[in-house]
């Protein structure tokens, strides 16, 4: 997206102004023209700038078994308004910036599997839920029983966990502990390296 950007403000706009800049046109034909492709510069910014508003990551989620990115655009404003009001120290805002929660399934049963029925459905599952969210650290005990080493997460191919490997070991970290978990971010997966001692996060590696 910031691509497309520099391409049409920096790179399409002066070329078509180029383009329709002639000495031999009208000066009202030529104020028309350039004024189309103001507008149209104008135009992909403010498009440009409210996509990558509202794509900013606001949260690095940890639940059940497994850690996901959350963007500003994966959030409803009612849950929004709903985490502000009844949690409003992890709930977003406009200057907020990314952080790590844990975003655990309610401790009543029924409560717990409507919210997983409806993520399986293409609802709002709990990470979209900022009344829901807890501190990163109240979670580490639940997060140390769902990792694994790398050789055994089901989610990377043999060449990915080879390349990963590599870099873990170019950083000396551990190979054959549990150590790891795999961070969802839309369509890209991320490994995500733990020192055991501490549970801090020691390294997010990408695979490709």
């Amino acid at each position: 997206m910031v691509g497309i950007l520099i391409m049409v403000d920096l790179v399409l706009g002066p070329t078509l102004t180029l383009v329709v800049a002639s000495p031999r046109k009208p000066r009202k034909e030529l104020a028309r023209d350039i004024s189309v492709i103001v507008t149209l510069q104008l135009a992909a910014l403010v498009y440009g700038a409210t996509t990558l508003w509202l794509g900013r990551p606001l949260y690095y989620t940890f639940s059940a078994d497994r850690l996901e990115l959350v963007q500003r655009s994966d959030l409803k404003a009612e849950d929004i308004a709903a985490g502000q009001r009844d949690n409003p120290g992890l709930a977003p805002f406009w200057y907020s910036r990314p952080r790590w929660v844990w975003a655990p399934l309610p401790a009543d049963a029924e409560e717990a599997q409507k919210i997983v029925a409806s993520a399986v459905f293409g609802g709002t599952d709990i990470i979209q839920m900022p009344r829901a969210y807890r501190p990163w650290s109240a979670g580490l005990t639940e997060l140390s029983k769902e990792l694994s080493a790398v050789d055994k997460l089901a989610y990377f191919s043999p060449r990915e966990k080879e390349v990963l490997k590599s870099r873990m070991s170019q950083l000396q970290l551990p190979m054959d502990q549990a150590n790891t978990m795999v961070l969802w971010g839309g369509s890209r997966r991320l490994l995500v390296v733990f020192d055991l001692k501490t549970l801090g996060i020691a390294a997010i590696l990408a695979a490709d």
